[in-house]
């Protein structure tokens, strides 16, 4: 196995959104806010080679959306897919596989695209599209809270395309799946999102998402505005981070334009940052 961290693009979104209850006098230590509030924001996919597969999880916004809409999200920086995918030496078309944390535009925006012709249709046209059942469910019956993260032209081509297949089971833990990894299933941010578990190179090594989108969210109580059921949050992020420290786990953050690739250590204050890499780095 292989892994490729894949930036998307980076992009801003409003501090106090992105924690909640929390001050922005604390929180703006890790996460600085620009004129309009804005903290930077990174899309981090991953690749995983193994074999003869190649899945993308996760695919960032993508470009199909309006001036409009991208006008409310501040997009910096010269990251691209298609050139990540290209520098790692791929192209999109070589995807078998893309495996989807959740259905928010900002994680599956760019799963989608929209055709010569004016239709939407999957950007991944050789791959198949994996997605929690109960998300699914979820994300096509939603509520009015998250209702704005679920953008019809990402889910519903999805549907029409016939290359969806689900991911089924509780958890929290999942395994012996048609898939290279294990998947850790969280349901404060939303229902059951996926987290990537991956023995790698004799590291343990999980894909974070948005239960710990940036070095900024490691305090436990620093929660997202946009977590449907905050109160289990703070519970997954206590056990989820006990755990991850106990077993020396690395984190490699999607949201966190700065820090890739995170080791843990403990504190009086709970779990924290030890250090930061690139993965490549770490692997060498």
């Amino acid at each position: 196995m292989r892994l490729y961290p894949i930036e998307a693009g980076n992009f801003k979104l409003d501090g106090g959104a992105m924690f909640g209850v929390v001050p922005k006098s604390l929180w703006k230590l890790t996460n600085p806010p620009d004129e309009n509030n804005r903290i930077e924001m990174a899309s981090r996919c991953l690749l995983v080679e193994e074999g003869n597969r190649l899945i993308l999880i996760d695919t960032g916004m993508g470009n199909k959306q309006s001036d409009k809409f991208f006008g409310h999200y501040g997009l910096w920086g010269a990251h691209s897919l298609d050139n990540s995918l290209l520098k790692s030496g791929f192209h999109r078309d070589e995807i078998t596989d893309v495996f989807l944390t959740h259905l928010h535009f900002d994680h599956c925006g760019g799963a989608i695209k929209k055709s010569g012709k004016g239709f939407f249709k999957p950007a991944f046209k050789n791959a198949v599209f994996w997605v929690h059942k109960n998300h699914w469910e979820w994300a096509t019956n939603p509520n009015a809270r998250e209702k704005a993260s679920f953008l019809s032209d990402n889910i519903l081509p999805l549907k029409n395309s016939g290359q969806l297949r689900f991911i089924e089971g509780q958890g929290p833990l999942l395994d012996n799946l048609p898939l290279p990894f294990s998947i850790y299933l969280v349901d404060g941010h939303t229902e059951k999102q996926m987290l990537p578990i991956f023995e790698y190179k004799g590291q343990n090594l999980i894909y974070a998402a948005d239960l710990i989108p940036t070095v900024g969210h490691l305090p436990i109580a620093y929660i997202m505005g946009y977590d449907t059921r905050p109160l289990i949050t703070l519970a997954e992020k206590t056990t989820f981070l006990k755990d991850a420290f106990k077993k020396n786990t690395l984190l490699l953050l999607e949201h966190d334009p700065y820090h890739e690739l995170i080791s843990l250590k403990m504190t009086e204050k709970g779990v924290r940052m030890d250090q930061s890499f690139r993965l490549d780095d770490y692997f060498s």
